[in-house]
């Protein structure tokens, strides 16, 4: 498998052709990892890779793995919605604010948005969960959900998922492991949490409305 035979997570020219903004509830129907924008798929193991569902989507960040029940939401934000922002730390931190208002009402642990700029070293950006990003939320410190976005004339696209199992998978696909980073990847989980996943995704369709609510199975 190659770069340029790598199949796209999104149709993205379906995406800027929506008017509403709109709200996508994602569910692989198997465990699917997913490269970044600009990833070459030479940062996986040349074998392995050829037995894992793989795709790549437009926005930043490293390689994440999408498994079944996390709880993965995109929002399409049209450049005409009043919640657009040309700043794209902006856009994020309310992605952020969303998901932390969620979490801190079912949580007693401190959940906090990171609002400033990318961090973390910078091997370890290899895989999305091992760093700090705009708009990623915390919970006690521990990393717990990811975000990222593709910005066009259009609007903005932002993906964010909590995830519900470990991403040490990511870990035995990749073709060389960054000193660190398998503590970096630690993250929590919606088991770590007790959180049930409807009652999460239901309680942001309701903080992010108005909005379209698409349902979608990403097949393998």
């Amino acid at each position: 498998m190659t770069d340029d035979v790598l199949e796209e997570l999104y149709d993205y020219d379906v995406l800027r052709t929506l008017s509403a903004p709109t709200m996508f509830v994602v569910r692989p129907a198997v465990a699917t990892f997913v490269l970044g924008s600009s990833q070459s798929v030479s940062v996986l193991d040349e074998e392995l890779r050829q037995r894992v569902a793989l795709r790549r989507r437009r926005g930043g960040g490293g390689v994440v793995l999408l498994q079944p029940e996390d709880v993965w939401v995109d929002w399409w934000i049209p450049s005409g919605d009043a919640r657009w922002s040309s700043d794209l730390h902006v856009t994020s931190k309310r992605v952020g604010e969303w998901w932390q208002r969620v979490l801190a009402a079912r949580l007693s642990h401190q959940v906090l948005v990171h609002a400033g700029s990318l961090e973390g070293d910078p091997a370890w950006r290899v895989a999305c969960f091992a760093g700090r990003g705009p708009g990623e939320v915390f919970v006690d410190g521990r990393k717990t959900v990811g975000v990222t976005q593709w910005r066009v004339r259009e609007g903005v696209f932002v993906s964010s998922v909590l995830p519900s199992r470990s991403s040490d998978p990511i870990l035995e696909l990749l073709s060389e492991v960054p000193a660190g980073l398998p503590d970096a990847l630690d993250h929590h989980t919606l088991g770590t949490l007790g959180l049930d996943g409807d009652d999460v995704t239901a309680a942001l369709v309701e903080l992010s409305r108005p909005i379209e609510v698409r349902q979608l199975m990403l097949l393998a």
